[in-house]
């Protein structure tokens, strides 16, 4: 073999060798891209999130002055505030109402296009933190966590897009994809929660729908949970749950809470998911459709009543009278479970933006309290309430996974999961007998029908020929 045979071979491998280790750092630079877009769409998810808690923070401690300076307020505040703020988001923000998680299930059932990005819209999602603060501030029995959800997905979607449009996309994110994780994320932060995300983002998000669960989905939401974690500490959200099992009788107290919660759960998402021209008198129903600004009104006067009557515990969240529910501490009025029951009722009514996750787990913890009552001093009460929020919420949502997921995650629970799972898989049966299909889908439908019918118009608008001169 000649030396310039030799040269020509050794010339040919290492420009071969040189093409594939270009090729391979080129795959390495697009996925390190990839991952870095990826994680920059899960820190703006965490950052809203936390700003989202600091406000709600400082609106429910302002609740807190103004009706312990004079609680006779709230017979003004509420009504005029509630009828505000529903006129507020029928004039700017009609997809921002309520939840959150409904038009976010909506969206995922729905194709790409334009009814499919009209309920997870940055422009009206963002309505939801002002619209929730001054919902909280006012007394509205809300929450924080289903608005952040749908406002997470917004900007995921919206993140997503904007790189898009510069040419640059996220490999195996589609749609579907961004929504579900910027929606699961904002859970996830909101929370403190990481792993709860992941579930329900499995369990109720992807019930119905077709979703991808490509490995960067999973690591989105996670990611946007470990950075509010990385913040704040992994300090569970209720505090350090420090009871344990009971040594005797714990699947009867389990199942005793998880048939009553789920019998006041079920019937608790029948009445939010047929609204109150659903639930009223037929003769009433055309005149409440036709008046929301009225009957929101009404719901904020029916909301103060029920918090002059508890001392106004049932205002906001209700997180304070869990988390001493939890500890075993203080005792909150009598009938506060029920109470706290009625007064999400109403605030959901009125059609104003704001979750119901928290006053969920608070009304479980207030029908544990009531349960623990009638058991009697034997029993430890923080037990009764632990596995009463749980099944509570499983049964309002009918996602016993994620109940059971979040509260152990939010009350340091590890050693209680195997309970939880139970009380939340007999409450999510029970609430079944009350309300067949679960509450966020029921309420997803009709978001997803007025999005397709208002998309519809547009379209039907823009086609339309201009009239002759």
């Amino acid at each position: 073999m000649s030396l310039t045979e030799t040269y020509r071979r050794i010339s040919a491998g290492t420009r071969r060798l040189m093409r594939r280790k270009v090729r391979q750092i080129n795959r390495l630079s697009r996925k390190s891209l990839q991952m870095l877009l990826l994680l920059g769409g899960a820190g703006l998810v965490a950052l809203m999130s936390l700003g989202f808690a600091y406000l709600a923070d400082k609106a429910l401690d302002w609740n807190r002055q103004w009706v312990g300076h004079n609680g006779w307020l709230a017979l003004l505040v509420l009504p005029f505030s509630l009828a505000g703020l529903r006129w507020l988001t029928l004039r700017f923000a009609p997809n921002a109402s309520g939840s959150g998680i409904p038009q976010v299930i909506g969206a995922l059932s729905l194709p790409p296009g334009p009814s499919q990005h009209s309920l997870v819209s940055l422009a009206q999602t963002l309505w939801k933190i002002p619209l929730a603060f001054f919902g909280m501030l006012a007394g509205a029995s809300i929450g924080r966590e289903g608005p952040s959800v749908q406002v997470g997905a917004a900007l995921m979607l919206a993140w997503g897009e904007f790189w898009k449009r510069r040419g640059v996309q996220l490999r195996g994110f589609h749609t579907n994809e961004l929504i579900a994780a910027g929606a699961a994320g904002g859970l996830a932060a909101a929370f403190n929660a990481p792993l709860a995300g992941v579930i329900f983002a499995i369990e109720e998000l992807g019930r119905g729908t077709v979703l991808r669960w490509q490995r960067l989905v999973l690591i989105g939401v996670l990611a946007s949970g470990f950075l509010v974690v990385a913040v704040q500490g992994n300090n569970p959200y209720f505090g350090v749950f420090g009871g344990a099992p009971l040594a005797h009788g714990m699947l009867m107290w389990v199942v005793i809470c998880a048939a009553l919660n789920g019998a006041l759960g079920g019937i608790f998402a029948r009445l939010l998911g047929k609204g109150a021209a659903g639930s009223a008198p037929v003769s009433w129903r055309a005149w409440i459709r036709a008046h929301p600004i009225w009957t929101a009104f009404i719901m904020g006067l029916a909301l103060a009543v029920i918090g002059l009557s508890t001392a106004g515990s049932v205002y906001g969240t209700g997180y304070g009278v869990a988390a001493d529910l939890l500890s075993g501490h203080d005792t909150p009025p009598a009938g506060f479970g029920l109470a706290k029951l009625a007064a999400t009722v109403a605030s959901y009514w009125a059609g104003i933006p704001g979750g119901i996750f928290t006053p969920a787990l608070t009304t479980g913890a207030g029908i544990g309290q009531q349960i623990w009552q009638l058991a009697g001093e034997g029993v430890d009460q923080r037990v009764l309430v632990l596995v009463s929020m749980a099944a509570f919420l499983a049964a309002a949502t009918q996602a016993p996974l994620t109940a059971s997921v979040v509260v152990m995650e939010m009350t340091g629970s590890q050693p209680m999961l195997f309970w939880l799972l139970v009380g939340s898989l007999l409450a999510s049966g029970v609430s079944r007998q009350f309300c067949p299909q679960p509450f966020y889908h029921l309420a997803a439908g009709r978001f997803r029908r007025q999005a397709v019918v208002e998309a519809g118009r547009a379209a039907q608008s823009n086609t339309k020929p201009p009239a002759a001169s």
